[in-house]
């Protein structure tokens, strides 16, 4: 008896060790996790509790391609001549796509509304800033719309390639000026500043926008972006510019996205929003993978750059100062890793081809 009241014994010990064991376990495991849960939260405090859930959906983004000097200006040559903050609203805007569709669509949709009216309306929509500009614009807003394959590609650029995007811009406007087509008119007022090239309207109350054909303004012929249409408005077919119609600006600078909310610095290569650098809060093209192509070869590692390596910045958090005219759906229902939530019907059959990578922005 006393041999199996040992053994007894004995095992009751051993099983005892092992919850015992397992006990110190788990409670090491609690201990831990708070801290794991809690430096994952301060690793990205900032991010929308929807960041959750999109790692899967983000690991499925494509990769950027990074583009050449030569293919950016191909690019920005459509728009390069236009005045600062009007590049600066379309460049932005750029980066919505979907946005841009809905915008025109709208504008189209309300041929009625004039001056202080178009703007209230506007303002009621929940657009980002520059898209809201933009509807001053209409055959800009119009171009961008029926080129949504390039808008998509210039916004795409100018999201992954900011500095070399403007970069480009004021390589086209001093072809353009050697060329005689680029110099101050009744319209427009062109301007040195440093080494980089202005242009702003002659009259602070009224826009001019220039038509042209961007493939041949330059001096010499350029190759058409793939995809791209002549737009009424902003085309015009001789060699150098023609201005229509002035678009009256003044009815807008009551609005916290109004023209005089715009422009650039040149100096240190970024468009202006509200006196501060503007940061595009659109998730389109938001983390590409590390992929980038440069001189027509892959090179690993060589990641995109969304707004010189600002992560909080590219995802939309650094937003500019002010913007008393965005509504939070603006800003923020938007799908990962280049994947929109919901391309508007209206516009995704345009969206094939050309370079396009993925859709607009989806509205809340």
């Amino acid at each position: 008896m006393n041999i199996f009241g040992g053994g007894a014994g004995l095992s009751r010990s051993r099983v005892d060790g092992r919850i015992l064991s397992s006990l110190l376990s788990l409670s090491l495991v609690f201990a831990t996790l708070p801290q794991n849960l809690w430096a994952y939260q301060d690793q990205d405090a900032a991010a929308p509790a929807q960041d959750a859930a999109a790692p899967a959906q983000d690991a499925a983004a494509p990769a950027y391609t990074q583009q050449t000097a030569e293919q950016l200006q191909q690019l920005v040559a459509p728009i390069a001549l236009y005045p600062d903050s009007l590049v600066a609203q379309v460049l932005a805007a750029s980066t919505f796509p979907e946005q841009v569709v809905e915008a025109d669509r709208w504008v189209q949709a309300h041929p009625d509304l004039k001056g202080e009216d178009l703007g209230k309306a506007v303002d009621e929509q929940p657009w980002d800033p520059s898209v809201k500009a933009l509807a001053a614009f209409p055959s800009v807003l119009g171009n961008m719309d029926k080129n949504l394959s390039w808008t998509s590609s210039l916004g795409d650029a100018y999201y992954n390639q900011q500095q070399d995007v403007m970069d480009a811009v004021q390589v086209m406007r001093k072809k353009a000026q050697d060329a005689g087509n680029l110099k101050t008119t009744p319209q427009q007022t062109v301007a040195a500043q440093d080494s980089n090239i202005t242009i702003e309207p002659a009259d602070p109350d009224e826009v001019y926008v220039p038509a042209y054909d961007p493939w041949v303004v330059y001096g010499y012929p350029i190759v058409a972006w793939p995809g791209w249409y002549p737009y009424p408005g902003i085309w015009f077919g001789g060699p150098f510019l023609s201005f229509g119609i002035g678009f009256p600006i003044g009815w807008f600078g009551g609005f916290g996205w109004g023209w005089g909310h715009w422009g650039f610095d040149w100096h240190n290569h970024y468009a202006m929003y509200n006196h501060g650098r503007y940061y595009s809060g659109s998730r389109t093209f938001y983390n590409r993978s590390s992929v980038a192509r440069a001189g027509g070869a892959d090179h690993p590692g060589a990641a995109a750059r969304p707004f010189d390596g600002n992560r909080q910045a590219a995802r939309g958090y650094a937003a500019p100062r002010g913007q008393s005219g965005v509504r939070s759906g603006a800003l923020s229902g938007y799908g990962h890793g280049g994947q929109a939530r919901s391309f508007s019907s209206r516009g995704s059959a345009s969206m094939g081809g050309g370079g396009a990578r993925g859709g607009g922005g989806g509205r809340r």
